[in-house]
């Protein structure tokens, strides 16, 4: 059996159309949509809708952790569109979705980014593709449990849940071989981003369920430079599955 297993897509349709290639399935643990690059600052909903010029300001302003500056410098950009701003993301997240999700193989199995749109998946997931979240599914005799979203944080992405509510998903999967998440366990390793020279929030309820029920492997994403690709924990090898919207490239596991 040959899984491959993706994250944080962020808009790269053309690589994920042959993401599936080889493999008997694909795993995605979300970030479908591309607001912002911070790589490219001319990709993305936001240099689509304000310019360059704005988006490498807001970047800056991010980077330093000056979120409150950040928020008020967009506020006030949004502030002079025509639309509001919950229809202009919308659509522009739309659009991505429809590229996005007709390029999924069949079978895929999915779960949600922090910066995805759970209520707008239905829509466009297509025969082929399975939603997890909080839910479990065997895959050639193994079973793999499915915890979308992330955690609240001062970015305030719109799949953010409280610490509560994340516990009961990962609770609710129970016994499970492979852990599939977007955001990683709270090891710092795992959660530091060394371009962007922060700590990405982790879930500590996931990592005590690594430690209690001792999973062969827990997936995730999420941090796209982290200090830590992959590091065990007891029984359980932990494995950031990489930045595919940069490699483009997805990661292998076989049985």
């Amino acid at each position: 059996m040959r899984v491959h297993v993706v994250s944080d897509v962020h808009g790269n349709s053309r690589d994920l159309k042959k993401a599936g290639d080889g493999a008997d399935a694909l795993i995605c643990l979300g970030d479908l949509v591309l607001f912002l690059d911070y790589a490219d600052h001319s990709r993305g909903i936001f240099p689509d809708l304000f310019g360059v010029e704005n988006a490498d300001h807001i970047v800056e302003l991010r980077t330093a952790r000056r979120f409150a500056e950040a928020r008020d410098f967009g506020n006030r950009l949004w502030g002079g569109l025509e639309v509001d701003r919950q229809t202009a993301i919308e659509s522009a997240v739309r659009r991505q979705y429809a590229d996005l999700f007709a390029a999924f193989p069949t079978p895929t199995y999915a779960t949600y980014g922090n910066v995805d749109i759970p209520r707008l998946w239905p829509e466009y997931a297509q025969p082929g593709t399975t939603v997890l979240d909080g839910q479990r599914i065997e895959i050639g005799g193994r079973v793999f449990g499915f915890v979308g979203g992330g955690l609240r944080t001062p970015m305030r992405t719109p799949y953010e849940v409280d610490d509560e509510e994340y516990a009961a998903k990962i609770a609710a999967l129970g016994e499970v071989d492979v852990l599939c998440t977007h955001i990683p366990p709270d090891v710092p390793e795992l959660c530091y981003d060394t371009v962007a020279r922060r700590f990405e929030r982790g879930s500590a309820a996931l990592l005590d369920a690594i430690r209690a029920v001792r999973p062969r492997y827990a997936f995730f994403g999420h941090v796209h430079q982290p200090l830590a690709r992959r590091m065990r924990i007891g029984a359980t090898e932990c494995v950031n599955v990489g930045h595919f919207a940069s490699t483009g490239t997805p990661w292998t596991l076989e049985w």
